[in-house]
């Protein structure tokens, strides 16, 4: 079996139970063949645990669920060392982020202290405590989700933060359709709990690979650093994009070459994926926001941007 034939059995098996807009898929498998992690923002309810879950199931990898609350601690997620009797010694007992695929839900309710953790760990694949490390299963990605609404107790990311999410993206309602559909499934069960898997872990890891190998042309890294000077340069940004986020931009960028069946980036690859890849690492004016959600303001700001950029021909 190809590769291209493995994106499409796991595109069937996620669109099998989780019933939202395609271009949801599109971009966590991005973020997957990216080797990066999802930050979904959205209202609680639209179906970011099934999208978890329905993505570590197909990929027959080990999922686990953390609900940040306020009280959680950093060795909550990463683990703990105790003392053991019998082997009169101390031993690690990890914690619930040694897992692949990791469902951080609502992790703008717990403390800077436990955030900052798991976004460390988020960029290592390495714990590190009591002077020891111990890596994190591969492949590793971290699907957190915040509330985009500010609630008393919530202590939202900073930017320095969320720039360690390789993509942010909403969720949104379903359409009438989908939602006929999920009202259905309901009633005969957990759908995801039928899900059969349809790639192994060393089938992501060289898909992963695949996707490094991808070809970029010299003149569209250029493209990629004229938007990132373009951000920091335009009076629209208190805060442009950063030279990790350009990082970001390329090699989501290569993913989506690879999902499109190609070896080779072209300019719209970059363009598709510029607003999810962007738009929270960026901070708008306040001379220049509008009323709205704030998630609108950064979004539409990044894609007047792309278009504002000369694309290579």
């Amino acid at each position: 079996m190809d590769s291209t034939d493995r994106l499409e059995k796991l595109r069937r098996s996620i669109d099998s139970v989780y019933h939202g807009r395609a271009e949801t898929v599109e971009l966590c498998m991005t973020a997957l063949l990216a080797r990066g992690h999802l930050l979904l923002e959205d209202v609680p309810g639209v179906g970011k645990t099934t999208l978890a879950s329905v993505l570590a199931r197909s990929i027959n990898c080990l999922f686990r669920r953390i609900q940040f609350t306020s009280d959680l601690l950093p060795s909550d997620i990463l683990g703990v060392t105790i003392f053991n009797r019998d082997k009169n010694a101390f031993e690690f007992k990890e914690g619930p982020l040694f897992a692949n695929v990791v469902l951080a839900d609502e992790i703008n309710r717990t403390t800077p202290k436990t955030q900052s953790a798991l976004l460390e760990a988020m960029s290592t694949a390495i714990v590190s405590m009591d002077g020891k490390s111990w890596p994190l299963p591969i492949p590793f990605i971290v699907l957190a989700s915040q509330n985009p609404l500010v609630f008393v107790g919530s202590c939202p990311l900073p930017k320095s933060q969320m720039d360690r999410f390789i993509l942010r993206m909403h969720l949104g309602y379903p359409d009438a359709g989908d939602e006929i559909r999920v009202l259905k499934e309901q009633g005969l069960g957990l759908a995801e709990a039928r899900v059969e898997p349809v790639l192994t872990a060393d089938h992501v890891v060289a898909l992963q690979e695949a996707v490094v190998a991808v070809k970029i042309e010299e003149s569209l890294l250029d493209y990629i650093v004229r938007i990132g000077r373009a951000s920091r340069d335009s009076p629209r940004f208190e805060l442009g994009a950063s030279t990790r986020g350009l990082l970001a931009l390329r090699r989501c960028a290569q993913a989506t070459a690879y999902l499109a069946g190609r070896e080779y980036v072209v300019p719209d690859d970059i363009q598709k994926v510029a607003v999810p890849v962007l738009a929270h690492r960026v901070q708008v004016a306040r001379t220049f926001e509008r009323t709205g959600l704030v998630h609108h303001e950064d979004e539409d700001a990044v894609r007047e941007l792309i278009d504002s950029v000369d694309v290579p021909l």
